[in-house]
């Protein structure tokens, strides 16, 4: 009983909206009639800046979407041509991978860089000097790209890069994709430069060691003429 005098009174207060809505919509019509001269310039003006206003928005809509199309775009190809590089690498055997990167130093500018070569280096695998004289000590792991490398990694080379070896700027670089959470985080932590799969990619395509060394690791060091 309860809930049909509720629809009813639903229904009711439905048709009297409704009829208030007709009549002021009626009241609206006749008035806007007898004072057409005053009201058609502002409709006018109100349509004009509405179709303009739609207008740049889909203008701004269209370049914002191209714009994203082409820096997806770019960033496609940049990963393409990256992993294309990065394949001729994979071909190296782990020797000449070491001597690779020591090419890659040399070709940035560091200067007296000399490749281990040997088992027993204690992470010391390409050691150099940047241009600036800061010396450069290289952990080099030529991993499988789907590996990831490991803290237990990077605790070793952290133990080394400037203990035994004093390094200025300690530089871990693996054709792996990713470093463990762990293994970043310690990185970061103790001025180790990462260098994973992606921006080894883009060091082989020809970006300059000095603006990847800030990326992964603040790269730090005091600088100091080479001994």
């Amino acid at each position: 009983m309860a809930a049909r005098r509720r629809r009813r009174l639903r229904k009711r207060t439905r048709r009297q909206l409704q009829g208030w809505g007709i009549v002021a919509t009626l009241a609206v019509t006749l008035w806007v009639a007898g004072n057409w001269a005053t009201v058609w310039p502002v409709l006018v003006t109100v349509l004009a800046v509405v179709v303009v206003g739609g207008a740049g928005w889909g203008l701004l809509r269209a370049h914002r979407l191209a714009v994203g199309g082409d820096r997806k775009w770019r960033a496609q190809e940049e990963a393409r041509a990256r992993e294309l590089s990065m394949t001729e690498v994979d071909a190296l055997s782990w020797q000449d991978f070491e001597h690779y990167v020591a090419d890659l130093c040399r070709r940035d500018g560091c200067t007296k860089v000399v490749v281990s070569g040997k088992s027993g280096d204690l992470g010391a695998d390409v050691v150099g000097y940047l241009a600036d004289g800061r010396k450069l000590v290289v952990q080099v792991k030529k991993y499988a790209p789907e590996r990831s490398v490991s803290s237990q990694d990077m605790q070793k080379f952290v133990g080394t890069a400037r203990l035994e070896h004093g390094a200025d700027v300690a530089l871990f670089v693996t054709t792996c994709r990713a470093f463990t959470k762990a293994a970043l985080g310690l990185a970061v932590r103790q001025d180790i430069v990462a260098l994973h799969r992606d921006l080894l990619g883009s060091w082989v395509k020809g970006a300059h060691l000095e603006t990847l060394i800030p990326l992964n690791g603040s790269g730090g060091g005091a600088r100091r003429a080479p001994a």
